[in-house]
């Protein structure tokens, strides 16, 4: 009955301890991925300085370490401060492209942590190119061309093989304009494998 028994065990423990996971972040995989994201602080109905990105982004896994290469669009609105209580739209119009390195991953694959950095390129719209303010007042920024890069931190959560919940910090820095430099943004996505 022991040998039964040991036999059994042994079995078992090789049918468990060897436990396949799904084939996760191989090279030549791809997906796409919505983000919506607040910039520069919280955004409500009281914020007059804070805005928001909204981002559509391509991805592929480039060889064994599930790094990755990406490349997307982003549309940023944020808004400066403008007497009591009005507030002038800042709008940027940008493409992306840029690196991940995973950072870390779980032994299941079901979570990756990656520290990425990116160029971006685009346009810079003022008060939707309108100089003249309702006060009579006329505005000194103008639209321009803007480049720089930025630095992100993003996570990433498996909920099956094809849909991925995403959570990212960015840090945009642009240039070519004149209201300002740097974004901060944070938000989250869903990511779907193709």
């Amino acid at each position: 009955m022991k040998k039964i028994l040991s036999i059994f065990a042994v079995a078992v423990l090789s049918l468990c301890g060897g436990e396949a996971f799904a084939q996760r972040n191989l090279p030549g995989m791809s997906a796409i991925e919505v983000r919506a994201d607040m910039v520069n602080g919280f955004y409500t109905g009281n914020s007059r300085n804070c805005g928001y990105n909204l981002g559509v982004f391509y991805s592929v896994i480039k060889g064994n370490n599930a790094n990755t290469w990406s490349f997307g669009a982003e549309y940023l609105q944020t808004y400066k401060p403008y007497g009591e209580k009005g507030r002038i739209p800042v709008v940027q119009f940008t493409g992306e492209a840029g690196y991940n390195l995973r950072i870390v991953s779980d032994y299941s694959q079901t979570f990756h942590l990656y520290g990425g950095v990116s160029a971006l390129a685009g346009y810079e719209a003022v008060n939707w190119g309108k100089r003249l303010l309702p006060d009579g007042s006329t505005l000194h920024n103008g639209n321009s061309f803007i480049y720089g890069g930025a630095l992100t931190l993003s996570a990433d959560f498996y909920f099956s093989d094809k849909i991925i919940l995403t959570a990212n910090v960015k840090e945009r820095f642009v240039f070519g304009n004149s209201t300002g430099h740097f974004h901060t943004q944070y938000g989250i996505g869903i990511k779907f494998r193709l």
